[in-house]
């Protein structure tokens, strides 16, 4: 799923005025880099209110999307490093800066504040596919083209299938688009035969027979899909795609406002109905995750991405 985390705070932009000490002491606002009704902003909703009542503040989503999230981020880098505008970073942000489709340095530009949500993706297709396991795609596609969507050029469902077509030793034909709700227009109507897409947009339409699910992209299976095998037990051991959200403040805001907003997501993130919400719809709360540990998780993503790349002919275009 492309996203979730995009929605947490964003204030108007103005100077220092207060020691953070007092923060907050005016609403925040979070950017989301995804429009209204996209799978980040309908679970960054879901949060916001519980963060409004223990921050003591509104907490406010503001949709930033376009250009893969360059238009959120970029306005991020420049706003005051005051705490009152705080942003969503997700895993397809990384990959899009890898690519070259976001021109900001996301290690640099940014304070990682908390990683909040880990989400797998559903490998699906188009219901006249005549295939319903890995190893039925992968010799169906061994015999006939295919062709397969994904929500843009450099997003991580494009780097996952390009990965997984390496794994299983197959071509198929990328139809990229501009978000996961047109690929999926295109993949039940079966002008495109599959795609990874994220739970939150997969389930409903699996659910409804509109498309078909072959198998989840974690390591283990998913709590909203448990008879779902994993792509890894299916043919492809090693196999691995997960999608992260988490929350990031423009560089040099101050440490005690990074450790109030960390400690507050933790607390949110730990409540049951919190997780049991995001459980339903295939994604995961992480309930406590300190800066550091989240600054690691974008270097990680950086290492691996940047490793794929460079191993294929997607690194030099």
């Amino acid at each position: 799923m492309n996203a979730f985390l995009s929605a947490l705070f964003l204030a108007p932009v103005v100077a220092f005025a207060q020691p953070a000490a007092n923060y907050p002491t005016k609403p925040i606002r979070v950017l989301v880099p995804s429009p209204p009704g996209s799978g980040s902003d309908l679970m960054t909703r879901a949060v916001t209110q519980r963060l409004s009542e223990r921050l003591g503040q509104s907490v406010v989503a503001d949709n930033r999307p376009g250009a893969a999230g360059a238009v959120a981020l970029d306005t991020l880098q420049h706003a005051a490093p005051d705490g009152y505008t705080l942003g969503t970073l997700s895993a397809q942000n990384v990959t899009a800066m890898l690519m070259k489709t976001i021109p900001v340095d996301i290690p640099n530009a940014f304070s990682p504040i908390a990683l909040m949500i880990s989400q797998p993706y559903l490998l699906v297709a188009t219901p006249s596919l005549p295939v319903s396991s890995v190893k039925e795609l992968i010799a169906y596609a061994k015999a006939k083209p295919l062709v397969y969507a994904s929500s843009g050029v450099g997003s991580v469902v494009h780097l996952g299938m390009e990965m997984l077509k390496m794994m299983a030793g197959i071509e198929m034909t990328h139809v990229p688009y501009k978000g996961s709700g047109l690929s999926m227009v295109d993949l039940m109507g079966g002008r495109v035969q599959v795609a990874i897409t994220n739970t939150l947009t997969a389930t409903p339409l699996v659910r409804s027979g509109k498309i078909k699910a072959l198998a989840v992209t974690s390591p283990q299976r998913t709590q909203a899909m448990p008879e779902l095998a994993t792509v890894a037990e299916s043919g492809l051991p090693g196999y691995e795609l997960r999608s992260w959200y988490g929350l990031v403040a423009p560089r040099k805001t101050p440490a005690a406002v990074i450790q109030r907003v960390n400690q507050t997501i933790g607390s949110v993130m730990s409540l049951p109905e919190v997780r049991e919400r995001l459980a339903a719809d295939g994604a995961e709360a992480v309930a406590t995750h300190s800066p550091d540990q989240f600054r690691a998780v974008i270097a990680n993503e950086i290492k691996r991405w940047d490793g794929f790349l460079k191993r294929t002919k997607l690194g030099s275009e």
